[in-house]
């Protein structure tokens, strides 16, 4: 079964991005979790993407917040899926953070969900429902999920 790397800017973001790492314990899908800043520490994000590989990641799930340039430089070095999560905080509690991954340029396609822990689950429910394209397990998994969801659960 593949992984998913998750990244976020910063140590702050951790608490916000948890309820997404939930999700994939839950579904005991392996993942590869860094805090990596695209401002603070541009070589080390360089270095970690370029080890990302598509025979072993289905999608990348990325949270920043503010100037969000994160998903968008992790677009820019892979072909992986990349999830963005705009992270609450700052003066603009996270609509900057959104503003920024939505209006990435034509051509470096970022997925946006919603802003904050909401935004972690649905990034890691949608990294799943990739992941469920070629992986038959992890499909049973998220229509059991989904059942339990209709059920109240």
């Amino acid at each position: 079964m593949k992984k998913v790397a998750v990244i976020v800017g910063s140590k702050s973001d951790k608490e916000q991005i948890e309820k997404g790492l939930h999700i994939l314990d839950k579904f005991g899908v392996q993942y590869e979790f860094k805090v990596i800043s695209a401002h603070r520490d541009p070589e080390g994000l360089h270095e970690f993407v370029s080890g990302l590989s598509p025979d072993t990641h289905a999608a990348v799930i990325a949270g920043a917040g503010m100037a969000a340039a994160l998903p968008g430089v992790v677009a820019s070095q892979t072909l992986l899926p990349v999830i963005g999560v705009p992270m609450k905080g700052g003066a603009l509690n996270g609509v900057d953070a959104l503003y920024s991954i939505v209006q990435m340029p034509k051509g470096v396609p970022v997925g946006c969900v919603a802003i904050g822990a909401s935004g972690a689950v649905n990034a890691a429910l949608l990294a799943l429902r990739i992941m469920a394209l070629t992986d038959e397990e992890v499909r049973e998994k998220l229509w059991q999920y989904r059942q339990s969801l209709k059920e109240g659960k």
